[in-house]
């Protein structure tokens, strides 16, 4: 009790449930007969401050991304917050050239013009490479080809090896980014992202301290696509 009263927050947290882990091995194992920690509480951690990536990180990613397929997954991630099984669900019918909008989830959303152009660049890559599949998921590799299910997380992973941040760190970013852009609205990032109210607020909050306090954030990039965002989501 006595160490825990001088840690606070985060640490406090992981410093308990540490000594929560070593006691309860030490009790079973008859190493001590009884556990200090059992009736210690160790107390709810304040949600993290999401920072967003700085242009050094925002620039990497672009240069890293070599492929086709990687500059997608990477704008389907970094400018529609997409998630790595929506992005690995995506249909080719998902894909409206016609009328400029892609189908997320369920959603359909505008397309960007960068997004635009690299859906194209491979839709014309993927005919020319299985120009006989069946399979009518819009990402493909060579075992997926062959069948008729989505590429596994496994080959995302691939795609973005050397990758400073994961999609759920770009999609993270994305999100962050439109709150600091619109004011840290909760209702407008609900709307655009068709996220949780909860998840909203936590991202409004995020970005709300991050503005009262800039000197603890990285400046949101200007290396990225910009993008204007209305209530259905990027134009």
């Amino acid at each position: 009790l006595a160490h825990a009263d001088t840690l606070v927050g985060n640490e406090r947290k992981r410093t308990m449930v540490a000594l929560r882990s070593l006691f309860a091995w030490a009790t079973k194992n008859d190493v001590v007969f009884a556990d200090p920690t059992r009736r210690i509480r160790v107390g709810q951690a304040a949600d993290p401050v999401w920072q967003p990536l700085s242009p050094q990180q925002i620039a990497r990613s672009v240069a890293v991304a070599t492929t086709t397929e990687a500059r997608l997954v990477v704008a389907l991630a970094s400018v529609h917050a997409a998630r790595s099984g929506a992005i690995r669900r995506l249909l080719i019918d998902d894909v409206d050239l016609a009328n400029y909008r892609l189908t997320i989830a369920g959603r359909s959303r505008p397309l960007d013009d960068l997004t635009g152009q690299l859906l194209i660049e491979w839709l014309e890559y993927r005919r020319e490479r299985w120009p006989n599949t069946a399979n009518r998921h819009l990402l493909l590799t060579r075992e997926s080809a062959v069948n008729f299910g989505p590429i596994c997380y496994s080959q995302i992973v691939k795609i973005l090896r050397g990758l400073p941040g994961t999609i759920e760190r770009l999609r993270i970013d994305r999100q962050l980014e439109e709150a600091l852009v619109h004011g840290a609205d909760p209702l407008h990032l609900a709307a655009v992202f068709k996220i949780s109210e909860s998840t909203a607020i936590r991202y409004a909050s995020s970005a709300r301290q991050l503005m009262e306090r800039p000197g603890e954030s990285q400046p949101v990039s200007s290396s990225r696509t910009q993008v204007s965002v209305e209530r259905d989501g990027p134009r």
